[in-house]
């Protein structure tokens, strides 16, 4: 599966993108025999919707697509992702339609339709291949997919063949491909160097956790990426029920997305210096799982009492976001597969992010419209952090309460994100849950191009 377009010199079919109330329009400038052809088909323009039209010889003359009504495409994203799974095998032109900004989201959305997850078994994307608008950064484009469909494998992976020790390497191999410089603490060397939440979440595993730290580029702003590794969430001793259980191959989303976000920064050439920073763990049950109502201290010093050990994720988060902290960087962001509590607020479409950098804010709503990749603004919420404070200890992982858990994460996770730099957190979910035009079911990214899109501004790269 290679998610690349046509060369742009090849011979493609020209594709016709047409809304439906400019149809009548288009038909008046046509031969006859391509009117009749296109009333006697029924097609109507409608969003999605396909009409191949032949020539003389009945070999393929051209090809419109419906584009529907603006009321009808605000509803979803990658429209023409519906079309190019649905034609022939062939090369495609897209000659009339689409503004720029429009070719290129779906641009992106034509090659992302040939993702398919096909390690188990044999699978194939859409056939279609498409020659890159007039416009369009063909060489960017594909490595924005690329990123996405490394998400999509790393995600979509269950979690006998995507441990912690897959994981890693999985990281390693991104950071050879690349040029990066990888570190890895394992097992019994995460408390002697001081990442002992890290460690406790994974005491019951039989794998052991590891703190993956990957940095590329020499020069430029700071960029750190955080990204929850949680092969599989069992919920520990506060064990998930059955149902809760069937997805969570998926609580290593954060990292996944971080990577996904990593090789696009990196193939891109950013002139930046990045450090990705993944805790790689699994939360098992045996007799050697932290308990609730352990208390446990932090690397940076501060005691969590573990009032749920199904809040595990925000733990290991906090060790990794202590050491990132500690090396000031310009930017500093979280990426996790964290609350339910998100998902309750946004659905799955929607990628909340917390942060108190208004600048950064900005950017990234502005970069998300642009991309299509929707984000949406939660508040740290700081006349809530007293349901975080236990009293017992400095820190509650899980308050009892039920209220704003999400936020209540999030205000946690910024207690360990230090106090100088700009940090920002995203809760996403990392799943696909219905096939939609290029989106699968499955994994999916969420907030990656967003933020890759906001970088220039944010970083003033």
């Amino acid at each position: 599966m290679t998610l690349t377009f046509a060369p742009a010199d090849a011979t493609g079919w020209p594709v016709h993108v047409i809304e439906a109330d400019k149809l009548k329009g288009w038909l008046s400038g046509q031969p006859d025999p391509v009117v009749r052809w296109v009333e006697a088909s029924g097609f109507n323009g409608g969003l999605g919707k396909h009409l191949v039209i032949p020539s003389e010889d009945g070999a393929p003359a051209a090809v419109l697509v419906g584009y529907g009504t603006a009321e009808q495409r605000a509803r979803g994203r990658f429209h023409l992702a519906a079309a190019a799974g649905a034609l022939p095998a062939g090369n495609y032109r897209i000659v009339s339609g689409l503004s720029a900004e429009q070719a290129s989201e779906e641009a992106l959305g034509w090659l992302l339709a040939s993702y398919r997850f096909d390690r188990y078994r044999s699978q194939s994307g859409s056939a279609a291949r498409l020659v890159a608008p007039e416009g369009v950064d063909a060489a960017r484009t594909e490595i924005i997919a690329a990123g996405e469909a490394l998400t999509r494998d790393l995600i979509n992976t269950p979690a006998n063949d995507m441990g912690p020790e897959a994981l890693e390497a999985a990281c390693l191999e991104l950071a050879e491909q690349n040029g990066a410089q990888a570190h890895v603490i394992r097992g019994q060397a995460l408390l002697e160097q001081n990442f002992p939440m890290i460690h406790a979440v994974r005491r019951a595993a039989d794998q052991e956790p590891r703190l993956i730290d990957m940095r590329w580029g020499t020069a430029g702003p700071r960029l750190t990426l955080v990204g929850k590794g949680v092969c599989f969430d069992t919920g520990g001793l506060n064990l998930k029920p059955g149902s809760g259980m069937g997805l969570m191959k998926k609580d290593m989303g954060g990292a996944a997305t971080v990577l996904g976000l990593a090789h696009m920064i990196m193939a891109l050439g950013l002139k930046l210096r990045l450090r990705v920073l993944i805790p790689a763990v699994e939360n098992a049950v045996s007799a050697g799982a932290m308990r609730p109502g352990d208390i446990l201290t932090s690397r940076k010093g501060l005691t969590v009492e573990v009032n749920n050990t199904d809040a595990e994720g925000r733990l290991v988060l906090a060790d990794a976001l202590a050491l990132g902290a500690e090396e000031d960087p310009d930017l500093m962001v979280s990426m996790a597969t964290l609350t339910g509590a998100a998902r309750v607020a946004l659905g799955p479409d929607l990628s909340p992010f917390f942060t108190d950098d208004a600048g950064v804010a900005s950017a990234l709503q502005e970069a998300a419209a642009r991309v299509a990749d929707p984000v949406w603004r939660l508040p740290f919420w700081t006349p809530y952090e007293s349901e975080i404070e236990p009293g017992i200890a400095d820190l509650d992982n899980a308050p009892k309460s039920g209220f704003a858990g999400a936020i209540t994460a999030a205000l946690f996770l910024r207690r360990f994100a230090g106090e100088s730099q700009s940090y920002t957190h995203f809760d996403i979910y990392g799943w696909q849950p219905n096939a939609a035009p290029a989106r699968p079911k499955g994994g999916v990214g969420m907030g990656a191009r967003a933020l890759l899109e906001a970088l220039p501004e944010v970083l003033k790269l």
